[in-house]
């Protein structure tokens, strides 16, 4: 099978299909190709994370995150509006329970109000009480622009506008690209052609890259994160988003309550090293995966710098007990009967050479074709914005 289209899109994840609908909204008249490895859209990180439409409240001011996540979610909540895509607009809390947190508290608020967060306001205990009977804390910022949706339902109405644009662009699945020579790339399913190719390809990032032969001074490493969920008789005890407050050192938000779309309500994720990039349960293992993030020298200058916080999450992983323990924090009322496991997905985190954690979105070029090789968490909610940059490279 050969086949030549005027743009191809690698990767059918929500960065993927974003910018493949932008592109097609753009050039009506040029073909677009979307090529994935899997039998279905989504199945990773896209699938498989919160469902958090977020604000962009706690993002460094002027990053490509903040500008981004708040272009991203004004764009995604008018999108799902004409499209019939269910959302909610539910709202979040983020909850300080200690006065150290109190003062990282102050800090996202001030980020907050720096990245023009519509409508963020403190909450004192009562507050909070108010907001959400069952979590104690001792103050609080309530984000009204937070929200939830559903986000495979997203990428499927990505997937009806761009073949209702143009009848001519489809998407591939199953197929795998093995190599890639500059504007040719040789899959699972043949050779395919295109003028300009665009690399959305989540935890295989790097790897893809490093086919097309671009220099690269960051490695994926995969962090899983696990959930558990209220039994149904338990659901009524959340309302909003409740997060606690981060860790400034991590970019990821810690254990928190959220209310699914389908009227579940998830807790979690923690943040686990992973032994499988695309390994969803705690003993998940591949040696491939493994050798080439234990042989990379930033994984071990992370690990020497961050060791007691990862053997923190790594024993919460293994423990509901402790699981419990930290969202008791937020929720003191809360019983080990009240949640039950559910699933994990991991998170696909760039790592430079002196082990830190790219904190912002990073696109490259090479030959003419797009690499996005960072697009960690809002990458879904920014995922319009996200392709609009994209757009503004070709």
């Amino acid at each position: 099978m050969s086949s030549k289209f005027d743009f191809i899109i690698v990767g059918g994840g929500i960065i993927g299909l974003s910018t493949a609908y932008k592109l097609q909204l753009k050039f009506p008249e040029k073909t677009i190709g979307i090529l994935e490895k899997e039998s279905e859209i989504g199945m990773h990180q896209t699938g498989r994370n919160s469902g958090v439409i977020h604000s962009g409240i706690y993002y460094t001011p002027n990053s490509y995150k903040a500008r981004n996540c708040k272009s991203g979610r004004d764009q995604l909540v008018e999108f799902a509006k004409k499209n019939d895509v269910k959302f909610s607009n539910c709202g979040k809390i983020i909850v300080a329970t200690t006065e150290k947190e109190v003062e990282i508290l102050e800090t996202i608020f001030r980020k907050g109000i720096e990245n023009k967060t519509p409508n963020i306001s403190f909450l004192n205990t009562d507050g909070i009480r108010e907001k959400e009977p069952f979590i104690e804390g001792l103050k609080a910022v309530f984000v009204p622009t937070a929200g939830i949706i559903d986000y495979i339902g997203v990428c499927l109405k990505f997937i009806d506008n761009i073949t209702s644009i143009n009848s001519n662009s489809r998407l591939i699945t199953s197929c795998k690209v093995n190599k890639i020579n500059n504007q040719e790339l040789n899959t699972s399913k043949g050779i395919f052609k295109a003028d300009k190719i665009i690399f959305c390809t989540g935890l295989n990032s790097d790897r893809i890259a490093k086919k097309d032969a671009v220099k690269l001074d960051m490695k994926i490493i995969g962090f899983r994160g696990d959930y558990y969920e209220l039994i149904e008789s338990s659901r009524y005890k959340i309302k909003n988003l409740v997060y606690p407050v981060p860790d400034p050192n991590f970019p990821f938000l810690g254990v928190h309550f959220t209310p699914m779309i389908d009227g579940r309500v998830e807790c979690g994720p923690n943040a686990v090293f992973s032994f499988k990039r695309e390994g969803y349960k705690t003993t998940s293992f591949n040696l491939k995966d493994t050798y080439e993030a234990l042989t990379y020298k930033g994984t071990w200058k992370l690990f020497i710098k961050h060791w007691r916080k990862g053997l923190e999450e790594y024993r919460r992983a293994f423990s509901k007990r402790l699981f419990v323990n930290e969202l008791q924090k937020m929720m003191p009322t809360l019983t080990i009967e009240d949640i039950i496991e559910a699933r994990a997905g991991v998170r696909a985190q760039a790592i430079d050479i002196k082990g830190n954690l790219v904190d912002d979105f990073k696109i490259s070029e090479k030959n003419g074709n797009i690499h996005v090789l960072n697009a960690p968490s809002p990458a879904a909610t920014s995922c319009l914005a996200i392709a609009d940059e994209i757009l503004k490279r070709i």
